[in-house]
């Protein structure tokens, strides 16, 4: 496991619900959690992929981070400070600068209204870095840096006449331009194509060794997190299922969960459909909420009286290798 010391972001006993509304006919509102308990330790410098399919609590994690969305139990740690109860207007406004985030759809992220130019010199301006003519020089060198180049034919555009790519671009010249300690990437790539997405990781693993920033990068693709990750934590409705280094994760996996997302990379020049795991129940078993392990409605490779009446712990079976699976 990572040791405490060389923790710059840590989550602890994290849990987050949401209401759903009542129906037409009047049923009730109820909680659905989203986050489970969810306990993380990510170190300085690393890229820490956060791994799960669409509704798994991933992008939760991130929007908690980031302060955009609050808990309903448990403590976030940053240098050591407890972010979640921060006040102050100081304080508060000081935490932007260590703390950024790229988000998912970059023309829904960048204001329509301002031009390249004035999108990533706002930060700037805001925390009161620069003048006018130090604040242009390095607005122009944090584009030219996303290979926006010349940075003089971008300045003036306006997202609506950027690509995808371009605006994705131009949202990471935003968030890097603070240098912040943490950058959360929340799936950065998943409305680009694969050629783009490849320059984007490029990018960010080049911000990262030129500015020492830490990585949380949120995805649905154990591919891309192989790419570019440290470490990779797979998480499934909330709850974490394995964590480890990211080749070990890759090529020895131990959670069923993970084995099935393996299971469902795509294979070149294979024509088999035969899985190499075989984790992944072909018709879903009815199960009774929040009792037993998660997976266990989908899991394989189960036991019926211990799985469905008990959640498994996180253990250790290795190296910085952990899962919670009875039958690891």
């Amino acid at each position: 496991m990572v040791k405490d010391k060389e923790a710059i972001l840590k989550l602890n006993s994290i849990v987050k619900k949401y209401k759903t509304r009542g129906s037409f006919f009047g049923r009730k509102s109820k909680d659905v959690i989203a986050l489970n308990s969810i306990s993380l330790k990510i170190c300085k410098g690393e890229i820490f992929g956060l791994v799960g399919e669409s509704g798994s609590g991933k992008t939760t994690v991130g929007r908690l981070i980031v302060k955009l969305e609050k808990p309903e139990k448990g403590e976030i740690y940053l240098d050591g400070q407890e972010i979640l109860s921060l006040r102050g207007r100081e304080k508060l406004k000081e935490f932007p600068r260590k703390v950024q985030m790229i988000f998912q759809d970059p023309y829904q992220s960048l204001n329509p209204q301002l031009s390249v130019f004035d999108t990533v010199s706002e930060p700037l301006i805001i925390h009161k870095i620069g003048n006018d003519y130090t604040r242009e020089k390095i607005v122009l060198e944090a584009i030219t840096s996303v290979g926006l180049s010349p940075p003089q034919d971008y300045i003036s555009r306006y997202p609506h006449q950027l690509s995808g790519g371009q605006r994705q671009r131009v949202a990471i010249a935003r968030a890097m331009i603070l240098n912040p300690e943490i950058v959360v990437a929340d799936e950065p790539t998943s409305m680009l194509d694969a050629s783009i997405s490849a320059q984007i990781f490029n990018i960010l693993l080049e911000m990262r060794e030129k500015l020492n920033s830490t990585f949380l990068f949120i995805t649905h693709s154990l591919a891309a997190a192989r790419y570019l990750c440290d470490r990779i934590a797979v998480i499934y409705k909330g709850n974490l299922m394995e964590i480890g280094p990211a080749e070990e994760i890759l090529h020895n996996p131990k959670h069923p969960y993970t084995q099935s997302l393996i299971d469902a990379l795509p294979k070149l020049n294979i024509s088999s459909n035969k899985k190499r795991f075989n984790s992944l129940l072909r018709t879903e078993r009815f199960v009774e909420e929040n009792i037993g392990c998660p997976f266990f409605s989908r899991c394989n490779v189960s036991n019926e009286k211990k799985c469905a009446k008990n959640k498994p712990p996180m253990k250790e079976l290795g190296k910085s290798h952990s899962a919670a699976c009875f039958y690891s």
